[in-house]
C-alpha cells in the first residue's frame, strides 16, 4: 500500500545503525556537531527538521548507517535533546530502544564560558559541570550556563 505524503515521512529505512528521534525542532544540527559528523563523514547519514509530532509539535530526527552510539555520545546528546530516543537498528528492525537521561555531572564535555575559569587555562584540567534544574553549573568557578547549551559543548 503506497502512503500519500502527507501520512508520513519519506525518508529511507537503515539496515543497521542509529535513529536518534524526538530531538527538539531545530537541534538535529547540533546533534550532528556533537556527534562529530562533518559533510566528510562516511556514514550515510539522513536529517529531517521541523518534522510534524503529535507528542512535540515539531521535532527533529537523525538516522545514522552503521554507527551505534556510545554512552558518552547518548549523554552529551541528552544535555540539549532531554525527549531524545534513541533507536538502535539491525536487519532493518528497532532492536533497542533507550531513552537518554541528563547526567548529574558532566566531565569534559561542557566548555566554561568564564574565560578566567581554570578549566580554560592551560592547566591539565577538564571541565565540570553540575546539572541543576535551572542549568549547569561550572565546580570551579560557579558559573551558571542557563540556555544555548548547544554553543557551549566541547
Amino acid at each position: 500500500m503506497k502512503r500519500k505524503p502527507e501520512e508520513g515521512l519519506l525518508i529511507s529505512p537503515i539496515r543497521n545503525g542509529t535513529v536518534i528521534d524526538h530531538i527538539d525542532a531545530g537541534e538535529g544540527l547540533s546533534v550532528l556537531r556533537i556527534l562529530g559528523i562533518t559533510g566528510r563523514t562516511s556514514e550515510s547519514l539522513s536529517v529531517a527538521t521541523n518534522v510534524a509530532s503529535h507528542q512535540m509539535g515539531k521535532k527533529d530526527i537523525v538516522k545514522i548507517e552503521n554507527r551505534e552510539l556510545l554512552k558518552e555520545e547518548v549523554d552529551r546528546i541528552s544535555l540539549i535533546a532531554p525527549n531524545a530516543s534513541i533507536n538502535i537498528i539491525r536487519e532493518y528492525l528497532v532492536k533497542e530502544k533507550i531513552g537518554v537521561e541528563i547526567p548529574s555531572e558532566v566531565f569534559g564535555v561542557i566548555r566554561c564560558p568564564n574565560p578566567g575559569c581554570i578549566s580554560n587555562a592551560n592547566e591539565p584540567i577538564q571541565s565540570s559541570f553540575a546539572c541543576q534544574k535551572r542549568g549547569y553549573r561550572c565546580r570551579y568557578c560557579d558559573t551558571m550556563i542557563t540556555r544555548d547549551i548547544a554553543s557551549y559543548i566541547i
